[in-house]
């Protein structure tokens, strides 16, 4: 596939073809755990890598591989690696940069398991993590230690929607010699392209706007050959966060509409951060599509648009915050996000559970803070579901 082609074509037609034994449009699901050789030498040379083909599901797939081919070219990486959940495409990826005495600098404002992942997992295997408090590039470069061996954030973060300089995270990391990674999960690369910013890897929750649908759980991990080729050998196959043949395919379907469903998106959450802003009930509004947001101006250089993840805290705290959630009558009370329904959360009892309250609190996730995932739905009926859910 052409890499000059538009975003669109390549969501559609990136890293798959017509089948060439069928003719069958649709990439085909490979639900098949082992794979047959001709003969004994075929066997041994694909067993070794000295011919292209496929043995074992947790060594390669080819619905996988369709996958890994059309992230790679809607991130403009020069290789992916599919993974069986966000979780697994995180921890691999760091994983394959960090080991014992090593050290990570990562922005404090992130997803509670991948926070819960470099404060308690990292330093069972011996490496350690600084969490940087600030947004300001200047901090980070002072939380470097001599054994720094990775940057790791979020933008915008999950769930405050902090914004990050991407590429001022990116020019530290190459003036140290230091790998930059980002979760461009709540952005996508239909908003955000962070490798063509300079940064290094990029990890996704593929279970959210990449599927789309939520139908299949999977993570992505976007990045140089060399260090995917890594992943591949030393972490993935040993660990084994090996994503399904089927939930690939699902995915496979859902990017096939990303860039007709980002806008849609997008659209509905600035009407409803909007109107949350103007709420009486309502005390902070956290959306970089408002003007009044810290990160507003820096998104506009670096996103296509302000994604469709909202953040907001109800006047009176977490019972307040508790009465919303109980009133809503189109928004699911669910923790994932990236569905075509809306999707509304308590980030303190759900996804920064595991968080220490303290360390919570400095995050921004407050007791009360709620988190929307805007869907497809009409903005109208949104907006009306949420002004009955605050007049109580």
């Amino acid at each position: 596939m052409q890499k000059n082609y538009q975003f669109e074509t390549l969501a559609v037609h990136a890293g798959e073809a017509p089948c060439p034994v069928t003719g069958a449009l649709d990439t085909p699901i490979y639900q098949a755990t082992t794979f047959a050789s001709a003969n004994s030498e075929e066997m041994a040379a694909i067993y070794g890598e000295e011919q292209p083909g496929y043995m074992y599901t947790r060594y390669g797939n080819p619905t996988l591989h369709a996958l890994e081919e059309k992230i790679a070219a809607l991130e403009g990486s020069e290789a992916a690696l599919v993974t069986a959940s966000g979780m697994a495409a995180i921890s691999t990826a760091i994983l394959g940069y960090i080991k014992a005495g090593d050290h990570v600098v990562a922005s404090r404002s992130l997803y509670g398991a991948a926070y819960h992942f470099l404060d308690t997992k990292l330093p069972r295997m011996g490496a350690s993590t600084t969490f940087v408090g600030s947004l300001r590039v200047a901090d980070f470069e002072k939380a470097i230690q001599p054994n720094t061996r990775l940057i790791y954030f979020e933008s915008p973060s999950n769930p405050v929607l902090d914004i990050l300089d991407i590429e001022g995270l990116a020019s530290l990391g190459h003036a140290g010699g230091i790998p930059t990674m980002v979760d461009n999960t709540f952005a996508s690369p239909a908003l955000q392209r962070p490798l063509g910013l300079g940064v290094t890897t990029v990890v996704h929750s593929a279970t959210k706007y990449l599927c789309g649908h939520g139908d299949a759980m999977g993570g992505a991990v976007a990045g140089p050959k060399e260090y995917i080729s890594l992943l591949v050998h030393e972490v993935i196959r040993d660990f084994g966060g090996v994503l399904s043949p089927f939930n690939a395919w699902l995915i496979l379907r859902g990017i096939r509409t990303l860039h007709l469903r980002m806008p849609a998106h997008c659209a509905n959450a600035q009407n409803i951060a909007e109107f949350l802003s103007r709420h009486p009930k309502v005390e902070r509004v956290n959306y970089p599509g408002l003007a009044r947001h810290p990160g507003h101006e820096l998104a506009k250089r670096q996103m296509k648009a302000f994604g469709a993840m909202i953040s907001f805290e109800v006047k009176g705290g977490y019972e307040s915050g508790k009465k919303v959630m109980d009133r809503v009558k189109i928004f699911a009370r669910a923790a994932s996000l990236g569905d075509t329904r809306s999707l509304i959360v308590h980030s303190a009892s759900t996804s920064h559970r595991a968080v220490p309250r303290d360390q919570r609190l400095a995050m921004g996730v407050t007791d009360g803070l709620v988190r929307l995932s805007v869907g497809i739905e009409a903005a109208e009926d949104l907006i009306a579901d949420l002004e009955q859910a605050l007049n109580y």
